[in-house]
Order: C-alpha cells, then structure tokens, then sequence
C-alpha cells in the first residue's frame, strides 16, 4: 500500500480550502440515548463554509459493529466497505499469511450465498468488488449501482457471520495455490521482489509482527491447515473487531435499518486490544544482502522512525521529499542527474506499529554498492550543511494539500477514508487533523526530526546483488537473526467456539434489488479552432480542480515513417518535461509543486498523451506552464544524453521480467518484422543507441501540432472561461501531417507454441492470440467486446473461474480485444505455476472451443446486467469524464453512442454471441508463447500436439520448428485440490485479491482499474 495515496472522494458541494478552526473541526456531541434496538448515533458530522470535512454519521450497534455513513447524491452508486483491525501483525511465529489467506477465503462462500455468488451478485449487477490485507488490517469493498445496496449488505453480513460452515478443504487447498501463485508472480518471479521481506526480517526482532511480510513464507502455508485459518475467523472477524462504512447515493436512516438487520444478530466476537510496540533498536548498521536476477545492483537504506498518525509523521514525510523527492531534491541532483545512479529517491511509509525511513538507488551494471553508499551518505550531510529552505516547505505543502483536494471526487476514496480514520484513530474526522499538522508544519520541524532519527542513527542496509554479474555490497554481511530475546505470545485461540445468529427472518431469501438508478451522460459542450485543435469539455463544480487531456496522435506508429528511428516518439515526450526556454526541467517542476499542479506527458503506442491537473484557482498560472512545456522546450544536449543512456538501461533491464519478454515476443508475432508495432514503444538497444538529439527535435517538428491533436477539458470552469485562457493552444501551428496506415498483419496459418527460456523461473507467462479487429463503438469491434465478458472479461470469467478458482494454477487469468484506431490484438493470457505450465494450456484450448458451442441462458443475462447497469459507475469522477470526452474525440462519436450500445446489449441473443465467437476465435490459427524454465516446462509442452518453435528474448528464432507429436500424449493434470499442498512452485500481494481482481475491461480494450489502496 503506497503512503499517503489519500483516496478521499467526493463532497458534493465545491469547496473551499480555507483554513478551518479547530471548534469547526470538533464533531457534534455524541447522543446518549439509544435507539429501540440498542443502536447508538455517536456523531454527526457536517460541513462548515471554509471546510475540508466529509460529512458522516457514525454509529455503534448492540454488538459493537461502528457503522459510518456519508451522503452524497452526486452519482447513482454507493461503495460498501467493510474493515477488520486484523492484519500480518495479528500473527505468530510459524503462522504466517493467515490474514491475506483467510481475504482469500471470505470470497469462497458462506451459508446462504454459495460459493460464486458473491461475485455474481456484485459483478452481475454491473459493480465491482475486492479486498486487501495489510499489516494491520482486512478490508472488503464493492462499489456498486445504488439499487443493489441492500444486496451487498446481505452479502457482506452473510460471510460476517455464516462463514466456516461453507468452508471446505477443497476450497482451502485451491485458494492455498492461488496465494501461492500470488507470491511466486508478486514477489519470488519478479526482480527485487525480495526487497521488503529481507528489510523486514533485519529490521525488526524475530518475532516482531513486522518481521515477515503481509504474503507470508511458503512453509508456514504449506503446514496450515482449514481448521487453523476457522480459528483465525472466530478470533478476530467479530463485529466489534468491524467497521462499516458505507458512502454515496443513500439515506442514512434507511442504511442503518439494513445494519440493524442483517449485521444486528451477528454475535459479538472475543475483545481485541489495540497493538502498541517500541520502535526497533539498532546498536549497529545492519549489513544485509542476497542476489536476484536483475541487471542494476540496489542499495536500500532503512531507519525506524514513527508510527502512523504520530505527530512526527508529516515532518518525515517532508524530510524524504526534501532529500529524495523530486528534480529539486538532493538525491536526484547529485546523484540521478549527474549518472552517478541510474535512480535514487527517498520515501516514509507507516504502518500502525512503525515507521520506516527508507533511501534507495540503483547502481549501474557493474559499479560496486560502496561507493553508491558513500554518496547516500554524503547526500544526508549535505542536507545537515543546507537546512530547509522555505521553497522546500512550499512545495510540499501546496502539493500535499492538492493531492488531497485533487482526490476529492470519488466517494470511493471518502468511504476508504473514513473506514481506516475510524479503524487507526476511533475518529473517522481525522482529514482535519492531518490538515492542520500540515499546514502548521514548519522548518524547524523538519530539521528537527532529521537529528532525532536519521543523523548519527543506525540502518538496515540492504545489497540486492545481479546474478549473471558479481558485485560488491555495501559492506559484507554483518546480521544474523537472533532468537535470544524472543517469547511466545499467550495463545489467543482457546475456547473458541462457532455460534451462528439467530434471525427473526428468513436469511436464505437474498433480498431484492431497487429500480434501476438513471445515468445521465455528463452534459458537454465543443468548440474547433481554426488551426484544427477540437476541444470538449463538461463542467463538474464537486470540487474546485480542473482536469486535461490532450491527445497527440500518431505516437509510436508515426516512427512507421522515420524507419530505423523506433523510440523517438518516446524520448521525445520525455524531453518535454526537462525544461523550457524559460525554466530548466527543476524550475518548472518547482513552479508546478508550488502551484499544487501537475503536467504528465507520457508516450504511448497509438498517442502521446499530456494530463494536466490544476486546482482551479492555479489554472491561468498552470496553463501558462503548459504553453511553455508543449510550445516552448529546451532540448537541452545534456539531458539528452541523460534520458538516452536511463532508455538504453531500460532496455537491457527488460531481459530479467519474464513479462516483458513475453509481451515482446508475442507483439514481434503478431506484427511481423517491418511493422513499427513489432518493436517496443521504447525502442530497441540499437535504434535508440543512433538517435540523436536532433532526431528528437525533427520529430517535435514534424508531428506535434494542433490538427493531429484533441483536447478534454473536465472540472469547476465555465467554457467562456477556460476557452479564453487557450490562445496559445489557438495560435499552435498547423503541421499538415498524416497518420500512417496500419498494417493488416500476416496471420498464423496455424497454431504453434513459440517458447522462450527464462531460467528458474518460478512462474511460466503465457500469451495466445492473433491480429483480430479495429475499435468500433457499435459495430463488430463492441460485440466482440461482450462476446468476450463471459470468456475472460471479467473476474467471474469461465477463464478465470476454470484456471484459478477451480485448478489453482494462477493468480488470475483473462482475455480481451485491444483494438484501436488500427487492428489490434484478440490476447488470452495468464502468469501460472511451472508446473502447471502444460495444464493450463489444455485449460485455454478447451475453454476456447467450448465457448463456440454457445452460451446458456443464465450466462447471457449475467452479461446484459453487468455490463448494462455499469454506467452508474463510468463517470463518477473527473478523470474518469475526461477519458469519456476523449474517447467521443479519439473515434469521432456522438454522445447517443451509449444509447446505441444498450440497444445492442438489451437486444442480444445467445446466437449473436456464438456466431461471434465462432469468427473471431480462431484456436486453429493463434500465436502461442510461452516464457518459462526450459527444463521445467518444455518436455512437458511437446506433448501438446503443436509445433515448436524456440526463441531468445530479442525475439529471434533458435531453432527451426519441432514438428508436432504424431500423437498426443495424456496432459497429466498439475496439483490441485488435496495435491495442492506437496506441490513445491513458489508462486506476493499482500493487498489480496487485488491485483488480478482487475480484469474487467472497457470496450475499447483497456483495463478498468478497480480501486484499492
């Protein structure tokens, strides 16, 4: 979980960030009196003129539920979020990964809602649901339509409160493979993967909550068993261990008389003291390290500092910035810009338990970590020399408080908000508090706590060292884990006994759902300058912010035109942002930082996109700097040469991710050579190693202008308003260009397997696919969209349900069309276990096949509720309008193209959806590649019936093609179920199923980014 990712949300009404007092900040009296059921309102809160507050309703039921509910009529949606102060620190010695193990479980079913139909209801209903773990607590969510409330509270209640008995052994071995799978994709199969298990386990003494992370140790899940993770739930999952939040389009009274009776007749569960522990005591540097394939040694500094919400907090937070933070911070300057490391940044994450002040840097292939070590340090005694300067006080501020004021829009991020005040402090009003300490903060503060915890104090100092090359660490060694100190906690687990509520009515019935909410399209308004630049925009006054998006066409693709120069469109929009005529690249950010704003300008394969956010009392100075960025660069040779030599790294860094291999491989496939798209965005070690920073100015000249350009315009701004300010972009010259064409692709005569060793690897990447279709809002293009929701759209897939649900090979599995204005890619794909390698390629081909046999009836009206009733949640927030408006530019739509896409979805039949998938998934002619250890998964994979064909990592064949076996052989299945446990592939998240619990996709084949902390 990212530090101070503020995920606040939407308060309705604009505001206004001038200070508040701390009388306006103090909540309403809490009522004595309860209700006649024994429910007790403790707090209200409203918003005062001059406040940053989120308004609530806090209560406590019988059993010691809190319930915490804000109103906001904004957007027809509400989000649920249900909290357990439970996480990795409730653990012990040996046990470890029961809390993200038992997230995994409460989504396996419970008494009266089996096994699936959480996800049936929620998804089905065209909301979205997930959970994280954490260190120190559980969190389960869903954001849904707000006809489907009362629905997601009978099903966050059910698994409250009627969970063990649906938990079965079968269901706990698969969900065992699937976290290991998690581990092995997030963490042992990833480069530096490692980082935080081996600070955790030096930081903090054995034993220490902290000193095993969130994800757990394969061992200690491989000796677990069903009945210790029953004992989990009954210790820690009670209602007064719970908080509910629930945000967005509701009646306050009406949600309490739902807790009441769903969430009333859970029984209280054991009591759980809040954890309080000192901060780790280091007598002594700690030298740790251990090697990994990656390409760049990393060094990684850690001091203990303070838990979260300590007043210290935000002083360190501005420490870091101040010394790693940013183009204006020290690391960055005598370090990053200077090459003396590829990278360094500096950053302060907190947890309940503690804090950890943390430095890292990379080192370049072949340099020694000492001497990177010396310079971090040499970096802190500068910092001892400058002190803190007012602009470094500024920028923070003003940044901070924007990020939060920026986030304030997503009643998502209110209720998340509000959950993890209440669940951390008991005081969901804390928003005020941590305004005030920030706005309060001084330097003395900062300089303060840099001599109380960071000058003369000891570290953890990690090496993470490359395999393939030896290289020094920073010093050898010096740390071995200690037993001495440690005692056994008490056993908290005696006694506990299963008693399931009684009810006065029938549970078993799932409650029905509301009429469906109206949603509205966002109004909108356009204008065309006679230079050709369009610009839409659509006024939303729910907070004082504006958001733009301006959509350079051609990116990667015009490289089609310059041949030889593949990765110029890519360092070009990265000069961008290195300085002006007028500002160097520190200057500029410095002035953005100060203004709370930020200009992003990053490359893609079809545009190049420039996303500005700007507080709207900041926009004429923001907009001023966007003039300069866009119309004026620098292009300055040093930095040139800076981001050319980071490219070039990059590019040979991409050898270690098995990913990235895979995705290469499988687009050199897909376009064939000569097609720009065949190559990386970046580029490759040749082409960008002759481009020249002329090369970079022709492509600025040739191909940045107002016709092949769009612009979206999102926020509190009228368009007479904002339009005035736009006379630059109105006076941007023409350049008279074309987009290339795209090329129609040579597709497979027929399947074969293209497999790409990547030693010991501990996970296996698989692509399937061909070249399938161009985007279309209503035509072939959108009913290949739904087509494929049931196949691997979404988490409910039979993809995903078949691979990781039922087999346990993967951590998620799915499909999709990615087309755009060109053909684009059909793409089944997945990480999975070695040794399921084989299997889960069996598994795709049937699930492929068997889908052009047709659909049943259930599944046909499970697609046309999840995808007709998702619009409640498409334009909630500013980001999410402008994407809408830039989508209605990009493919030249109307509005009514919604309208248009329901009167296909409402006319759907089971045929339509066959005869499409009969068109357009062609088993018989795709591309397969497979990115894994060789020894562990190619004798296996020649019994598929394929030819072979193997390949390096540049994408260049090895071999000539193994034909196919004359017949093949049985597949025998990989572990799962009962099996699951001896199979010993290391497969990390430690937010649960979040990572791959984002598979739903847009139509346009881009990935709907679920939220999560």
């Amino acid at each position: 979980m990212r530090k101070h990712s503020l995920l606040l949300l939407g308060l309705g009404a604009a505001l206004v960030t001038a200070p508040a007092t701390a009388q306006q900040n103090k909540p309403a009296a809490a009522t004595t009196a309860a209700s006649a059921t024994g429910t007790r309102l403790v707090e209200k809160v409203t918003r005062k003129p001059g406040e940053v507050v989120i308004p609530y309703e806090k209560y406590v039921l019988p059993n010691g539920l809190t319930l915490i509910v804000t109103e906001d009529h904004s957007d027809p949606l509400v989000h649920v979020d249900v909290t357990y102060h439970v996480g990795s620190a409730r653990e012990q010695i040996g046990k470890s990964g029961f809390a993200h193990f038992f997230e995994h479980m409460m989504f396996e079913g419970s008494d009266h809602a089996p096994q699936g139909m959480f996800d049936k209801v929620i998804i089905g209903s065209g909301g979205t649901n997930n959970g994280s773990t954490n260190r120190d607590r559980t969190n389960y969510y869903e954001t849904i339509p707000s006809n489907q409330l009362e629905r997601a509270l009978w099903l966050e209640a059910d698994r409250m409160g009627f969970l063990l008995d649906a938990v079965t052994q079968k269901r706990f071995e698969v969900q065992r493979a699937t976290v290991k799978n998690e581990r092995g994709q997030n963490y042992d199969n990833r480069p530096y993967g490692l980082v935080g298990e081996y600070v955790a386990k030096t930081l903090y003494p054995y034993g220490h909550p902290y000193s095993w992370l969130t994800i757990g140790y394969l061992e200690d899940l491989d000796r677990s068993d069903v009945n210790d993770l029953k004992q989990f739930f009954l210790r820690w999952y009670g209602p007064n261990n719970a908080t509910l939040t629930v945000g967005g389009d509701v009646k306050p009274a009406e949600v309490v008389a739902m807790a009441e009776k769903y969430f009333g007749p859970i029984n209280r569960g054991p009591a759980v003291q809040n954890m309080k522990l000192p901060a780790p005591k280091l007598t002594q540097d700690r030298y740790v390290s251990y090697q990994d394939n990656v390409r760049f040694p990393q060094l990684q500094m850690v001091f203990p500092t303070v838990p979260q919400n300590h007043p210290d907090e935000v002083a360190l937070d501005a420490l870091a910035e101040i010394i790693g933070g940013g183009k204006n911070s020290l690391l960055y300057q005598n370090l990053t810009k200077t090459q003396k490391a590829l990278g360094a940044q500096a950053y302060h994450p907190t947890s309940e338990l503690g804090g950890e002040f943390t430095i890292t840097a990379r080192a370049f292939p072949g340099k020694g970590l000492d001497s990177l070590e010396y310079l971090v340090r040499q970096n802190l005694t500068q910092f001892e020399r400058r002190g803190v300067k007012d602009e470094d006080l500024q920028r923070f501020k003003a940044s901070h408080e924007a990020d939060l004021i920026n986030s304030l829009g997503s009643v998502t991020g209110k209720v998340a908000r509000l959950a993890a005040n209440q669940t951390f402090t008991g005081n969901p009003n804390y928003l005020t508090v941590e305004l005030q300490r920030l706005r309060a903060l001084t330097k003395a503060d900062v300089q303060r706590v840099y001599g109380q915890y960071i000058k003369g104090k000891k570290a953890v100092v990690l090496s993470v060292l490359p395999k393939s090359a030896p290289t020094a660490p920073a010093k050898p060694d010096n740390y071995t884990i200690t037993k001495e100190a440690y005692k056994a906690p008490a056993d908290e687990y005696k006694g506990l006994t299963y008693v399931k509520a009684k009810d006065s009515f029938d549970r078993s019935k799932m409650p029905g759902a509301g009429a469906n909410p109206v949603v509205k399209v966002p109004a909108l308004w356009q204008e065309q300058f006679q230079n050709g630049l369009r610009v839409m925009g659509s006024r939303n006054t729910e907070v004082p912010t504006v958001n733009m998006l301006l959509t350079i066409r051609g990116g990667h693709r015009l490289e089609q035109l310059t041949p030889g120069k593949a990765g110029v469109a890519a360092l070009t929009a990265s000069m961008l942002s290195e300085g002006t005529q007028k500002y160097t690249g520190e200057q500029l950010a410095d002035a953005l930082e100060r203004l709370g704003s930020s200009i992003r300008v990053r490359p893609g394969a079809d545009n190049t996109l420039v996303e500005v956010q700007s507080l709207t009392k900041n926009l004429p100075a923001t907009l001023a700097l966007l003039e300069e960025l866009l119309l004026r660069p620098r292009f300055d040779a040093a930095d040139f040469a800076r981001l050319k030599k980071q490219t070039l790294e990059a590019i040979a860094n991409q050898s270690t991710q098995p990913t990235v291999i895979a995705d290469k491989t499988y687009a050199s496939l897909l376009y064939g050579p000569g097609d720009i798209m065949s190559v990386p965005v970046f580029g490759t070690a040749s082409t960008v190693q002759g481009l020249t920073l002329d090369d970079v100015k022709q492509f600025y000249q040739l191909y940045y202008g107002p016709d092949l350009s769009h612009l979206v315009i999102v926020g509190d701004v009228e368009q007479k308003e904002v339009v005035g300010k736009l006379g630059f972009l109105q006076n941007w010259g023409r350049k008279g260009q074309i987009l290339p064409a795209g090329n129609p692709g040579k597709q497979p005569d027929k399947t074969r397997i293209y497999f790409v060793n990547k030693p010991d690897a501990a996970q296996s990447e698989i692509r399937m696919g061909y070249l399938a279709l161009p985007y279309d809002a209503t035509g072939d293009y959108y009913r290949a969209y739904l087509a494929n929701y049931l196949l691997g759209g979404s988490f409910t897939s039979r993809i995903n349900q078949n691979l990781r649900e039922q087999k346990g090979y993967t951590y998620g599995a799915y499909s999709g069309f990615q087309g755009s204005r060109y053909i684009g890619p059909f793409t089944a794909q997945a990480g999975v276990r070695a040794d399921a390698t084989t299997p889960a390629l069996v598994e795709f081909g049937k699930e492929l096949k068997s889908y052009q046999q047709g659909i049943s009836d259930e599944e046909l009206q499970l697609l046309k509720t999840s995808v007709g009733q998702s619009d409640a949640l498409k334009y909630e927030t500013g980001l999410q309008r402008a994407a809408f408006l830039a989508r209605l530019l990009e493919y030249d739509l109307t509005p009514n193209f919604v309208q248009q896409q329901n009167e296909i979805l409402r006319n759907l039949k089971k045929e339509d959806v066959q005869a499409v998938a009969q068109k357009y998934l062609p088993i018989d002619n795709m591309y397969i590649v497979v990115v894994g250890d060789r020894n562990k998964v190619f004798p296996s994979i020649t019994t598929l019936g394929y030819e072979i064909v193997e390949m390096d990592a540049e994408g260049n064949r090895l071999t000539a093609a193994i034909p196919a076996a004359s017949t093949v052989t049985a597949v025998p299945a990989a572990p799962t179920g009962g099996d699951v446990k001896k199979a010993k592939s290391k497969t990390k998240d430690e937010d649960g199923r979040k990572a791959k619990r984002k598979l739903k996709k847009d139509e346009d084949g881009t990935k709907v980014k679920e939220k999560a902390e």
